[in-house]
């Protein structure tokens, strides 16, 4: 039945029709539900069943569970920190007010309590970035008069994840716009983009609004010590900064101690941070699906842990030297605090935006890893280093690819004296 109307309405949409104009809208919906109708007749192409929309949803999936660990995490924390202020304040966040009003408490050991909270933080979030985005790429799409294509699932799944609970949901607006209409629609859309549009979104925001990006904001007037009292506590790569903020006093800072965190709570992604980037097992779970269906490549992901082990533990055997606290970060906890985890598996491996040789793939992951830990412990201002990594690494990839070419012609040249 659903099919029967699509099909009576695309008279209405298609070229010549009253409005066709919209006709890119139809399309986008028509596709989402069903397989494309155009089909390859010739001999001389070459079929394969992984079209676009295949891998955009085959990369959404990859992110399920860290939509989980995004609302289940959030929740946490923020219930922690409302279970501590119970007794000094009252409660003025409102989805703090509405789990109240539902009849539960703040026991961070319940796992629906953490839940709802968290997806009150998260989903007004997720929803602002995919209207707003959304909006973006079928004006554009209309105005090419080109069809709207699915790149826009991942960016719309991958920015919130990189936020805090307490980001303004305007600042979420003006990110996604930011990195569709610059990051990306400006070069002439999905697949000619030389940069992660979602990491150009927060990169964006990150610079523009540094404050809020961390977590930082300053609280509202009269209102205690703020009306983001819940999400205080689950803002900011927190572990990270409190490293870089350690003192060194003729004693090397425990990371354990400094963070009050276990490695296994960094791993398991019970720790303060952005929504979705905390928990090294949920990127794990994704980097397992990404890999088997062959839409991440293990080359970027290997080469990015490669090169953060590599540059981590020169740093780490020189820390004796220096009295920069983020010199004793050993190379295992590199991998499991701050965003480097979900940055190598679902940032790294963006197909458009990476190399795309397999020699450039190590190198361009090595350099990702690389340029991680210098930018944390070399730096640090900027303790979360993998954002810029990647987008560094995002310029420089047609370079590397140009180079791994060049290398394989002169290779060749020689082989055969021609």
């Amino acid at each position: 039945m659903l099919r029967k109307v699509l099909d009576k309405l695309h008279p209405t949409f298609a070229p010549g029709g009253k409005l066709e104009k919209l006709y890119p809208l139809y399309e986008a919906l028509d596709t989402f539900l069903y397989t494309p109708g155009t089909v390859t007749k010739t001999a001389a192409h070459v079929r394969d069943g992984m079209d676009l929309k295949r891998v955009m949803v085959l990369v959404v999936a990859a992110l399920l569970p860290c939509f989980f660990m995004a609302m289940h995490n959030t929740g946490y924390q923020a219930n922690l920190q409302i279970a501590a202020a119970d007794s000094v304040q009252p409660i003025d966040d409102w989805r703090a007010a509405t789990i109240q009003s539902l009849g539960r408490g703040h026991d961070p050991g319940s796992f629906l309590d953490n839940f709802v909270l968290g997806a009150l933080y998260f989903l007004p979030v997720y929803i602002v970035t995919m209207a707003v985005g959304g909006a973006w790429e079928v004006l554009f799409a209309m105005v090419r008069g080109h069809e709207v294509n699915e790149g826009f699932l991942v960016t719309g799944a991958l920015f919130p994840l990189t936020l805090p609970a307490t980001i303004p949901l305007w600042q979420v607006a003006l990110g996604i716009s930011f990195g569709v209409v610059i990051g990306k629609e400006i070069f002439g859309g999905t697949g000619k983009n030389f940069m992660n549009p979602a990491l150009t979104a927060r990169a964006f925001l990150y610079f523009a609004y540094p404050g809020f990006i961390s977590g930082f904001n300053q609280p509202k007037p009269n209102s205690g010590v703020g009306v983001w009292v819940a999400a205080d506590g689950v803002s900011g790569a927190t572990a990270l900064g409190a490293m870089a903020t350690a003192p060194v006093d003729n004693v090397a800072p425990n990371v354990a101690d400094i963070t009050g965190y276990g490695w296994w709570d960094c791993f398991f992604g019970y720790i303060q941070g952005s929504m979705g980037e905390t928990s090294v097992l949920a990127c794990l779970l994704g980097a397992v699906i990404l890999i088997a269906t062959g839409v991440g490549s293990w080359k970027i992901m290997a080469g990015c842990v490669a090169g953060l082990l590599g540059m981590s533990a020169a740093l780490w055997a020189a820390a004796g030297w220096t009295d920069n606290p983020m010199m004793y970060i050993p190379p295992w906890w590199h991998l499991v605090i701050g965003g480097f985890a979900f940055g190598a598996v679902f940032m790294a491996t963006d197909p458009v935006s990476a190399a795309m040789t397999d020699t450039g793939r190590w190198i361009y992951g090595v350099i990702i890893g690389v340029m991680t830990v210098l930018i944390r412990v070399i730096n640090p201002a900027y303790p979360e280093g993998i954002m810029l990594a990647i987008l560094f690494g995002n310029v420089v990839a047609p370079l590397i690819d140009y180079g791994v070419i060049q290398a394989n012609i002169k290779r060749r040249t020689a082989r055969y004296a021609t």
